[in-house]
């Protein structure tokens, strides 16, 4: 889990100077400030029209999507939270494989979570029909 976060440090703060030094070639000088405001602001509201228009295509067919793939990302935020946690504490081991069984632990409670919905439609489907 370290390597993979320094890993991922790497790459952003090497991202960060090729950004960082581009603006500058190009004369915008930005502040580390501003640098941030932009390239998450960009990113971000990139995110947000992939994500909106993939959410509207899923509303047409499945609130329970949704709301699983919003769950899913709060989990995967909060599994390295909890890592990172443990690593700065010193309270317990911080290890990738913690985080891909917690992730597996909510995906085993969903699939249950299906299960049962699927046993409660057929029911309905079948007991009450009008």
């Amino acid at each position: 889990m370290k390597e993979l976060i320094l890993l991922l440090a790497d790459i952003v703060n090497t991202l960060h100077d090729y950004i960082w030094n581009l603006s500058n070639l190009m004369g915008f000088n930005f502040t580390d400030k501003d640098l941030h405001l932009w390239v998450l602001g960009l990113i971000g509201i990139f995110t947000f029209f992939i994500v909106h228009a993939l959410f509207i295509r899923l509303a047409k067919y499945s609130i329970t999507a949704i709301s699983f793939i919003y769950t899913l990302t709060v989990i995967l935020v909060l599994v390295f939270a909890i890592e990172i946690q443990q690593k700065i504490t010193g309270r317990g081991q911080m290890e990738f494989d913690d985080a891909i069984i917690g992730l597996w632990g909510f995906l085993l409670f969903f699939i249950g979570f299906l299960f049962l919905k699927g046993i409660y439609m057929l029911i309905k489907k079948y007991l009450f029909k009008k």
